[in-house]
Protein backbone atom coordinates (compact mmCIF):
# COMPACT_ATOMS: atom_id res chain seq x y z
CA UNK A 1 0.00 0.00 0.00
CA UNK A 2 1.33 3.39 -0.92
CA UNK A 3 1.74 5.84 2.08
CA UNK A 4 2.99 9.05 2.51
CA UNK A 5 3.46 11.28 5.57
CA UNK A 6 5.49 14.90 6.08
CA UNK A 7 7.11 16.59 8.66
CA UNK A 8 8.97 19.78 9.92
CA UNK A 9 7.70 23.12 11.06
CA UNK A 10 7.28 26.39 8.77
CA UNK A 11 10.34 27.90 10.64
CA UNK A 12 12.40 24.99 10.98
CA UNK A 13 15.13 23.60 10.09
CA UNK A 14 13.57 21.71 7.31
CA UNK A 15 10.55 19.79 6.09
CA UNK A 16 10.58 15.96 5.85
CA UNK A 17 8.26 13.89 3.10
CA UNK A 18 8.54 9.99 3.87
CA UNK A 19 6.82 7.69 0.98
CA UNK A 20 6.58 3.96 1.19
CA UNK A 21 4.85 0.97 -1.14
CA UNK A 22 6.54 2.36 -4.44
CA UNK A 23 7.08 -0.97 -6.06
CA UNK A 24 11.32 -0.74 -7.03
CA UNK A 25 12.68 -0.24 -10.66
CA UNK A 26 10.62 3.71 -10.88
CA UNK A 27 12.65 5.85 -12.45
CA UNK A 28 13.02 8.92 -10.35
CA UNK A 29 14.20 12.27 -11.59
CA UNK A 30 15.52 14.48 -9.22
CA UNK A 31 15.25 17.35 -11.15
CA UNK A 32 11.91 16.67 -11.96
CA UNK A 33 11.00 16.64 -8.62
CA UNK A 34 12.82 20.38 -7.98
CA UNK A 35 10.59 21.70 -10.84
CA UNK A 36 7.60 20.35 -8.80
CA UNK A 37 8.96 22.16 -6.01
CA UNK A 38 9.69 25.62 -8.14
CA UNK A 39 6.43 25.77 -9.57
CA UNK A 40 4.90 25.50 -6.53
CA UNK A 41 7.04 29.14 -5.42
CA UNK A 42 5.46 30.29 -8.69
CA UNK A 43 2.62 32.76 -9.16
CA UNK A 44 1.89 36.81 -8.44
CA UNK A 45 0.69 37.62 -5.18
CA UNK A 46 3.36 35.46 -3.13
CA UNK A 47 5.13 37.24 -0.17
CA UNK A 48 8.74 37.67 1.14
CA UNK A 49 9.46 34.38 1.91
CA UNK A 50 9.44 32.82 -1.68
CA UNK A 51 12.19 35.54 -2.31
CA UNK A 52 14.16 33.95 0.74
CA UNK A 53 13.85 29.41 -0.01
CA UNK A 54 14.75 28.06 -2.98
CA UNK A 55 13.26 24.75 -2.47
CA UNK A 56 15.13 22.03 -3.80
CA UNK A 57 15.23 17.95 -2.45
CA UNK A 58 18.00 15.69 -1.01
CA UNK A 59 16.26 12.22 -1.24
CA UNK A 60 18.01 10.68 1.81
CA UNK A 61 17.27 6.96 0.99
CA UNK A 62 14.74 4.51 -1.42
CA UNK A 63 16.47 5.58 -4.41
CA UNK A 64 19.66 4.12 -5.93
CA UNK A 65 21.06 5.06 -9.01
CA UNK A 66 18.18 6.85 -10.49
CA UNK A 67 15.61 4.13 -9.73
CA UNK A 68 13.36 2.82 -6.33
CA UNK A 69 14.63 0.05 -4.51
CA UNK A 70 11.20 -0.73 -3.23
CA UNK A 71 12.11 0.43 0.65
CA UNK A 72 10.54 3.71 2.30
CA UNK A 73 11.92 6.86 0.39
CA UNK A 74 12.85 10.12 2.69
CA UNK A 75 12.75 13.54 1.38
CA UNK A 76 14.23 16.36 2.58
CA UNK A 77 13.74 19.76 1.91
CA UNK A 78 15.51 22.74 3.67
CA UNK A 79 13.73 25.99 5.31
CA UNK A 80 16.49 28.84 4.52
CA UNK A 81 14.93 31.32 6.81
CA UNK A 82 15.57 28.93 9.30
CA UNK A 83 19.08 30.81 10.28
CA UNK A 84 16.56 33.52 11.81
CA UNK A 85 14.89 31.22 13.93
CA UNK A 86 17.51 28.94 15.32
CA UNK A 87 17.16 31.37 19.11
CA UNK A 88 13.43 31.37 18.44
CA UNK A 89 12.39 27.91 17.92
CA UNK A 90 15.22 25.49 19.82
CA UNK A 91 14.48 22.21 19.61
CA UNK A 92 16.23 22.15 23.54
CA UNK A 93 15.49 24.39 26.04
CA UNK A 94 16.47 27.79 25.04
CA UNK A 95 15.74 31.36 25.69
CA UNK A 96 12.31 31.94 26.78
CA UNK A 97 12.43 35.67 25.92
CA UNK A 98 13.74 34.73 22.27
CA UNK A 99 10.29 33.23 21.91
CA UNK A 100 8.17 35.11 18.90
CA UNK A 101 4.49 34.72 20.03
CA UNK A 102 1.58 34.79 17.70
CA UNK A 103 -0.01 37.00 20.47
CA UNK A 104 -3.25 37.28 19.15
CA UNK A 105 -5.59 34.46 16.90
CA UNK A 106 -5.99 35.54 13.20
CA UNK A 107 -9.25 35.03 11.90
CA UNK A 108 -9.84 32.13 9.43
CA UNK A 109 -6.70 30.56 10.83
CA UNK A 110 -6.19 27.62 12.71
CA UNK A 111 -5.11 29.88 15.65
CA UNK A 112 -7.56 29.80 17.99
CA UNK A 113 -8.72 26.40 17.50
CA UNK A 114 -5.04 25.39 17.93
CA UNK A 115 -4.12 27.16 21.27
CA UNK A 116 -6.65 25.79 22.41
CA UNK A 117 -6.87 22.17 21.50
CA UNK A 118 -2.93 21.69 22.63
CA UNK A 119 -3.15 23.91 25.65
CA UNK A 120 -0.83 26.68 24.16
CA UNK A 121 -0.45 30.28 25.52
CA UNK A 122 0.32 31.90 22.35
CA UNK A 123 -0.07 30.32 18.57
CA UNK A 124 3.07 29.95 17.34
CA UNK A 125 3.62 26.61 17.36
CA UNK A 126 0.01 26.26 16.01
CA UNK A 127 1.15 28.43 12.82
CA UNK A 128 4.21 26.61 12.51
CA UNK A 129 2.49 23.36 11.74
CA UNK A 130 -0.77 24.08 9.95
CA UNK A 131 1.16 26.84 7.83
CA UNK A 132 0.73 26.22 4.08
CA UNK A 133 4.81 25.86 4.19
CA UNK A 134 4.02 21.92 5.03
CA UNK A 135 2.86 21.33 1.41
CA UNK A 136 6.43 22.11 0.33
CA UNK A 137 7.00 18.47 1.60
CA UNK A 138 3.22 17.33 -0.73
CA UNK A 139 4.42 17.89 -3.45
CA UNK A 140 7.75 16.24 -3.25
CA UNK A 141 6.08 13.25 -1.97
CA UNK A 142 3.87 14.05 -5.11
CA UNK A 143 6.21 14.36 -7.55
CA UNK A 144 7.67 10.43 -7.03
CA UNK A 145 3.78 9.48 -7.65
CA UNK A 146 3.68 11.48 -10.95
CA UNK A 147 7.25 9.39 -11.83
CA UNK A 148 4.81 6.58 -11.16
CA UNK A 149 2.27 6.95 -12.99
CA UNK A 150 3.97 8.57 -16.53
CA UNK A 151 5.19 4.89 -16.33
CA UNK A 152 1.93 3.97 -17.23
CA UNK A 153 0.98 6.80 -19.11
CA UNK A 154 -1.07 9.20 -16.87
CA UNK A 155 0.17 12.89 -16.60
CA UNK A 156 -1.36 15.66 -14.14
CA UNK A 157 -1.38 19.63 -14.52
CA UNK A 158 -3.49 22.51 -12.91
CA UNK A 159 -4.50 25.69 -14.52
CA UNK A 160 -5.99 28.46 -12.91
CA UNK A 161 -9.77 28.62 -13.83
CA UNK A 162 -11.03 32.18 -11.19
CA UNK A 163 -9.03 34.55 -9.05
CA UNK A 164 -11.66 36.40 -7.21
CA UNK A 165 -14.39 37.64 -9.35
CA UNK A 166 -12.13 37.35 -12.60
CA UNK A 167 -12.91 33.70 -14.04
CA UNK A 168 -12.09 31.83 -17.19
CA UNK A 169 -14.83 31.42 -19.26
CA UNK A 170 -14.56 28.59 -21.54
CA UNK A 171 -12.82 25.16 -21.58
CA UNK A 172 -9.44 24.62 -21.49
CA UNK A 173 -7.91 21.77 -23.66
CA UNK A 174 -5.39 19.19 -22.18
CA UNK A 175 -2.56 20.49 -24.74
CA UNK A 176 -3.19 23.91 -23.15
CA UNK A 177 -3.28 22.66 -19.23
CA UNK A 178 -0.44 20.40 -19.97
CA UNK A 179 1.70 23.59 -21.80
CA UNK A 180 1.33 25.20 -18.51
CA UNK A 181 3.82 22.78 -16.56
CA UNK A 182 6.77 24.18 -18.96
CA UNK A 183 6.24 27.93 -18.71
CA UNK A 184 9.35 29.76 -17.31
CA UNK A 185 7.38 32.22 -16.33
CA UNK A 186 4.15 32.11 -14.13
CA UNK A 187 1.94 35.01 -13.63
CA UNK A 188 -1.65 32.90 -12.16
CA UNK A 189 -1.56 30.00 -14.06
CA UNK A 190 -4.13 30.53 -16.62
CA UNK A 191 -4.37 29.07 -19.90
CA UNK A 192 -6.43 32.33 -21.15
CA UNK A 193 -3.68 35.59 -21.73
CA UNK A 194 -6.74 37.46 -21.32
CA UNK A 195 -8.40 35.91 -18.55
CA UNK A 196 -4.89 35.84 -16.69
CA UNK A 197 -5.04 39.68 -17.05
CA UNK A 198 -8.13 40.29 -15.49
CA UNK A 199 -6.89 38.31 -12.19
CA UNK A 200 -4.15 40.23 -12.13
CA UNK A 201 -5.86 43.48 -11.71
CA UNK A 202 -7.64 41.67 -8.66
CA UNK A 203 -5.04 40.94 -7.28
CA UNK A 204 -3.51 44.18 -7.96
CA UNK A 205 -6.25 45.47 -5.90
CA UNK A 206 -5.83 43.06 -3.08
CA UNK A 207 -2.29 44.59 -2.97
CA UNK A 208 -3.50 48.00 -2.77
CA UNK A 209 -5.88 47.68 -0.21
CA UNK A 210 -3.89 45.33 2.36
CA UNK A 211 -6.31 42.39 1.64
CA UNK A 212 -5.90 39.25 0.07
CA UNK A 213 -7.98 36.77 -2.18
CA UNK A 214 -9.01 33.48 -3.20
CA UNK A 215 -10.46 31.34 -6.37
CA UNK A 216 -10.10 27.94 -7.90
CA UNK A 217 -7.71 25.24 -9.16
CA UNK A 218 -8.47 22.68 -11.68
CA UNK A 219 -6.38 19.56 -11.96
CA UNK A 220 -6.72 17.15 -14.70
CA UNK A 221 -5.38 14.10 -14.35
CA UNK A 222 -5.32 12.59 -18.50
CA UNK A 223 -4.60 8.74 -19.46
CA UNK A 224 -6.35 7.67 -16.52
CA UNK A 225 -8.03 3.89 -17.41
CA UNK A 226 -11.05 3.09 -16.33
CA UNK A 227 -11.62 0.91 -13.40
CA UNK A 228 -9.56 2.90 -10.49
CA UNK A 229 -11.20 2.90 -7.49
CA UNK A 230 -15.10 0.98 -6.52
CA UNK A 231 -18.70 1.43 -5.44
CA UNK A 232 -18.43 -1.67 -3.28
CA UNK A 233 -17.94 0.17 -0.28
CA UNK A 234 -18.38 3.89 0.74
CA UNK A 235 -14.95 4.78 1.69
CA UNK A 236 -12.99 3.36 -1.61
CA UNK A 237 -14.57 5.40 -4.15
CA UNK A 238 -12.31 7.31 -6.14
CA UNK A 239 -14.67 10.96 -5.77
CA UNK A 240 -14.63 10.37 -2.42
CA UNK A 241 -10.71 9.83 -1.81
CA UNK A 242 -10.09 12.68 -4.64
CA UNK A 243 -12.36 14.80 -2.21
CA UNK A 244 -10.65 14.19 0.72
CA UNK A 245 -7.03 14.73 -0.51
CA UNK A 246 -7.60 17.77 -2.10
CA UNK A 247 -10.03 19.33 0.89
CA UNK A 248 -7.12 18.24 3.24
CA UNK A 249 -4.96 21.01 1.46
CA UNK A 250 -4.50 24.23 3.58
CA UNK A 251 -7.27 26.84 2.55
CA UNK A 252 -8.82 24.34 0.74
CA UNK A 253 -12.87 24.70 1.43
CA UNK A 254 -14.43 23.14 -0.75
CA UNK A 255 -13.97 20.43 -3.92
CA UNK A 256 -15.76 19.79 -6.95
CA UNK A 257 -15.47 16.64 -8.88
CA UNK A 258 -16.44 17.56 -13.02
CA UNK A 259 -19.22 19.67 -13.14
CA UNK A 260 -20.53 19.07 -9.89
CA UNK A 261 -21.71 22.57 -8.82
CA UNK A 262 -23.70 23.07 -11.67
CA UNK A 263 -25.12 20.09 -12.66
CA UNK A 264 -27.10 20.70 -8.79
CA UNK A 265 -28.91 23.06 -10.74
CA UNK A 266 -29.22 21.68 -14.62
CA UNK A 267 -31.67 18.71 -15.79
CA UNK A 268 -30.42 15.02 -15.81
CA UNK A 269 -30.94 15.27 -19.97
CA UNK A 270 -28.23 18.02 -19.91
CA UNK A 271 -25.67 17.19 -17.39
CA UNK A 272 -24.81 13.53 -17.80
CA UNK A 273 -22.58 11.92 -20.48
CA UNK A 274 -24.07 9.91 -23.44
CA UNK A 275 -22.33 6.98 -24.33
CA UNK A 276 -21.11 6.01 -28.18
CA UNK A 277 -19.21 3.57 -29.89
CA UNK A 278 -16.21 4.21 -31.46
CA UNK A 279 -15.64 1.68 -34.62
CA UNK A 280 -11.81 2.57 -34.70
CA UNK A 281 -9.89 2.44 -31.40
CA UNK A 282 -8.33 5.93 -31.07
CA UNK A 283 -4.65 6.01 -30.18
CA UNK A 284 -4.97 8.28 -26.72
CA UNK A 285 -8.14 5.98 -25.46
CA UNK A 286 -8.01 2.65 -23.27
CA UNK A 287 -11.65 1.68 -24.92
CA UNK A 288 -13.62 2.23 -27.67
CA UNK A 289 -16.34 3.39 -25.07
CA UNK A 290 -16.65 7.12 -25.05
CA UNK A 291 -18.44 10.65 -24.41
CA UNK A 292 -19.57 13.78 -26.23
CA UNK A 293 -18.57 15.60 -23.07
CA UNK A 294 -17.00 15.31 -19.48
CA UNK A 295 -19.72 16.73 -16.74
CA UNK A 296 -18.96 13.49 -14.29
CA UNK A 297 -15.34 14.51 -14.81
CA UNK A 298 -13.87 11.48 -15.07
CA UNK A 299 -15.63 9.47 -12.34
CA UNK A 300 -19.13 7.48 -12.67
CA UNK A 301 -20.14 5.33 -9.29
CA UNK A 302 -16.59 5.97 -7.86
CA UNK A 303 -14.93 4.75 -10.65
CA UNK A 304 -12.51 6.16 -13.56
CA UNK A 305 -14.62 5.54 -16.47
CA UNK A 306 -11.69 6.65 -18.85
CA UNK A 307 -12.40 10.09 -19.46
CA UNK A 308 -10.09 12.83 -17.84
CA UNK A 309 -10.46 12.86 -14.04
CA UNK A 310 -11.40 16.72 -13.10
CA UNK A 311 -11.02 18.00 -9.69
CA UNK A 312 -11.61 21.31 -8.97
CA UNK A 313 -10.53 22.92 -5.44
CA UNK A 314 -12.10 26.54 -4.05
CA UNK A 315 -9.35 27.95 -2.23
CA UNK A 316 -10.42 30.94 0.43
CA UNK A 317 -8.44 33.90 0.70
CA UNK A 318 -5.33 33.74 2.81
CA UNK A 319 -5.95 34.33 6.51
CA UNK A 320 -3.09 37.02 7.18
CA UNK A 321 -3.62 40.23 6.08
CA UNK A 322 -2.13 43.34 6.02
CA UNK A 323 -4.59 45.07 7.27
CA UNK A 324 -5.59 42.69 10.11
CA UNK A 325 -9.40 42.22 11.33
CA UNK A 326 -9.93 42.31 15.22
CA UNK A 327 -9.10 39.74 17.00
CA UNK A 328 -8.31 39.19 20.99
CA UNK A 329 -5.16 39.34 23.16
CA UNK A 330 -4.16 35.60 24.60
CA UNK A 331 -2.38 37.04 27.72
CA UNK A 332 -5.63 39.59 28.41
CA UNK A 333 -8.84 38.49 26.89
CA UNK A 334 -8.85 42.40 25.80
CA UNK A 335 -10.07 43.16 22.00
CA UNK A 336 -6.42 43.89 19.43
CA UNK A 337 -6.17 43.44 15.52
CA UNK A 338 -5.10 40.07 14.69
CA UNK A 339 -1.48 39.31 14.73
CA UNK A 340 0.34 39.49 11.61
CA UNK A 341 2.62 37.34 9.96
CA UNK A 342 5.00 37.76 6.52
CA UNK A 343 2.68 36.26 4.60
CA UNK A 344 0.80 35.94 0.63
CA UNK A 345 -1.72 37.79 -1.23
CA UNK A 346 -2.68 35.47 -3.66
CA UNK A 347 -1.88 31.37 -3.46
CA UNK A 348 -4.24 29.90 -5.99
CA UNK A 349 -1.20 29.06 -8.77
CA UNK A 350 0.47 27.29 -5.94
CA UNK A 351 -2.13 25.50 -4.29
CA UNK A 352 -3.22 23.91 -7.93
CA UNK A 353 0.41 22.81 -7.83
CA UNK A 354 -0.05 21.29 -4.44
CA UNK A 355 -3.16 19.68 -5.11
CA UNK A 356 -1.54 17.85 -8.46
CA UNK A 357 0.36 16.04 -5.93
CA UNK A 358 -2.37 15.10 -4.05
CA UNK A 359 -4.09 13.87 -6.85
CA UNK A 360 -1.33 11.52 -8.00
CA UNK A 361 -0.86 10.09 -4.70
CA UNK A 362 -4.20 9.23 -4.88
CA UNK A 363 -3.96 7.87 -7.90
CA UNK A 364 -0.77 6.35 -7.60
CA UNK A 365 -1.96 4.19 -4.28
CA UNK A 366 -5.05 2.52 -6.31
CA UNK A 367 -3.43 2.04 -8.85
CA UNK A 368 -0.52 0.30 -6.70
CA UNK A 369 -3.54 -1.93 -4.90
CA UNK A 370 -5.02 -2.72 -8.39
CA UNK A 371 -2.30 -3.61 -10.83
CA UNK A 372 0.15 -5.01 -7.70
CA UNK A 373 3.80 -6.05 -8.18
CA UNK A 374 6.98 -5.59 -6.27
CA UNK A 375 8.59 -4.36 -9.11
CA UNK A 376 7.80 -1.60 -12.10
CA UNK A 377 8.26 -3.70 -14.60
CA UNK A 378 5.93 -6.60 -12.88
CA UNK A 379 3.39 -3.90 -12.05
CA UNK A 380 3.66 -2.55 -16.32
CA UNK A 381 3.26 -6.14 -16.87
CA UNK A 382 -0.28 -6.28 -15.43
CA UNK A 383 -1.19 -3.07 -16.28
CA UNK A 384 -0.81 -3.76 -20.05
CA UNK A 385 -2.89 -6.88 -19.56
CA UNK A 386 -5.62 -5.28 -17.95
CA UNK A 387 -5.63 -2.37 -20.82
CA UNK A 388 -5.42 -5.26 -23.34
CA UNK A 389 -8.92 -7.04 -21.45
CA UNK A 390 -10.92 -3.64 -21.87
CA UNK A 391 -9.77 -2.94 -25.06
CA UNK A 392 -11.55 -5.97 -26.30
CA UNK A 393 -14.36 -5.34 -23.93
Amino acid sequence: MLRFSTAGESHGECLIAMVSGMPAGVPIDEAKMNRELWRRQQGYGRGGRMRIERDTAQILSGVRHGKTIGSPIAIRIENNDWKNWTESLPVVAGDPTKHKAVASPRPGHADLAGALKYDFPDARYVLERASARESTARVAAGAVAKQLLAELGINIASHVIRVGSAELDRVAEWSEIEALLHREEVLLGCVDEMAEQRMKAVVDQALRTGDSVGGVFEVVAHGVPPGLGTYANWDERLDGLLAFAVMSLQAVKAVEIGRGVTAAAAFGSVVHDSIHYAQEQEADRHTRFARDQNNAGGIEGGISNGEDVIVRGYLKPISTLRRPLGSVSFSTREEVKAAYERSDVCVVPAAGVAAEAMVALTLAKLAIEKFGGDSMREMVRNYQGYCEQIRRF
